[in-house]
C-alpha cells in the first residue's frame, strides 16, 4: 500500500492539487486526489504539497521529506485510511519541512 506522490498545477496557485498514486502489492490500485486550502492554511498546505513533491531533500531524520513510498499504517474499510508517516511507518512519527 505505498503510495507515489506528486503535484499537478491547478489555476488558481492558492488552491494546489496534489496526488497519490496507490499500489497494493505492486499492482497499482488507483489515484487519491486532494485540493489544499492554501488562502485558508498557507503553511500546512505548503508543507503537505512539499511533501508531495520531495522538493526539500532530506530531513533532520536522515529520511526524505517525502511521502513517496510510504504506507497506510491504518485501514477502515469503507470509512478512511491514515498514512504518511514516512520516518517510521506507524503513526508516531513524521517530519514537517519547517523542522
Amino acid at each position: 500500500r505505498a503510495p507515489l506522490a506528486g503535484t499537478r498545477r491547478m489555476p488558481h496557485p492558492l488552491s494546489p492539487e496534489v496526488f497519490f498514486d496507490i499500489t497494493i502489492g505492486g499492482l497499482r490500485a488507483g489515484r487519491i486526489r486532494m485540493k489544499l486550502h492554501a488562502h485558508t492554511v498557507p503553511k500546512t498546505a505548503e508543507n503537505f504539497r512539499c511533501l508531495c513533491t520531495g522538493e526539500k531533500g532530506i530531513g533532520r531524520e536522515g529520511k526524505p521529506l517525502h511521502f513517496k513510498g510510504s504506507t497506510f499504517h491504518r485501514v477502515i474499510p469503507g470509512f478512511m485510511c491514515q498514512g504518511g508517516d514516512f520516518t517510521k511507518g506507524n503513526g508516531t512519527g513524521g517530519e514537517s519541512i519547517y523542522g
